[in-house]
């Protein structure tokens, strides 16, 4: 999701940081791996993409998405219940994320706000557990992980994961990098067993090492364009288990 913040926050991002994210992202896909013929596809959306047509994505194949609903404690994606509820109605198992700032505010305050603006769970059947987006800081290249040493940045998403648990009952899938995972978790592998992994790795076939520990990926970010709107991604299951995953278990 880092490049795509570029045009989120426009007019924000000095040319500098802008430059470094880009250097940083991988390079985009144009279309899916070839083992996705039975996985299903979906996409991640933020308010850059607006007001989305949600049943030309459910034509084009879209069987889930994640919609961005908020940001550290101060920003809340406007475009929100449009594109939530959009995506329900047209037939899409739907889920939100959180994109973090951890030096803005604790972890457990970040995953409240979330909760309060849109990124709860439910289990029936069409909400996908809340998600935390963690990765480089788009606000500034030389704080690629926002000031926080290894130990207390594992100590800041535990603190989100345990208020997002308490407050939903379920844990939150984790979207981050593994360049980034090591980088500033010190590869920690805490979270492997607890937490389900959404990989961000583009233009290739595979979503490669993973890191922390984690066997398995749950969704990987294959690209940032495609057939879908905003981000390109994979359910690493059958439709049935897409739907039992939504579901809790």
């Amino acid at each position: 999701m880092a490049r795509t913040l570029l045009r989120r926050h426009a007019g924000v991002l000095a040319a500098a940081t802008a430059a470094f994210v880009l250097t940083c992202a991988p390079t985009a896909s144009a279309g899916p791996p070839d083992r996705a013929a039975n996985q299903p596809r979906g996409h991640d959306v933020s308010s850059h993409q607006k007001r989305v047509d949600w049943q030309s994505a459910q034509d084009d194949g879209a069987r889930f998405v994640y919609v961005k609903a908020t940001e550290a404690t101060s920003y809340h994606n406007p475009y929100f219940d449009q594109q939530y509820d959009g995506a329900r109605e047209a037939g899409l198992i739907r889920g939100a994320y959180h994109f973090a700032l951890p030096d803005r505010s604790s972890g457990a305050r970040q995953a409240a706000y979330f909760v309060a603006h849109g990124g709860d769970w439910r289990a029936d059947g069409w909400t996908l557990p809340p998600a935390l987006d963690i990765e480089y800081n788009p606000y500034n290249a030389k704080r690629k992980c926002y000031g926080l040493s290894k130990k207390k940045m594992t100590t800041w998403i535990r603190s989100f994961s345990d208020e997002i648990r308490r407050e939903t009952g379920r844990r939150p899938v984790i979207y981050t990098t593994s360049q980034w995972w090591k980088l500033c978790t010190g590869n920690s592998r805490a979270f492997a067993s607890t937490h389900p992994l959404w990989i961000a790795r583009h233009g290739t076939s595979d979503p490669g090492r993973l890191p922390g520990g984690w066997r398995y990926w749950t969704f990987w970010q294959y690209g940032t364009t495609g057939r879908l709107p905003g981000d390109q991604n994979l359910f690493d299951g059958t439709p049935g288990r897409l739907r039992t995953f939504a579901l809790g278990w």
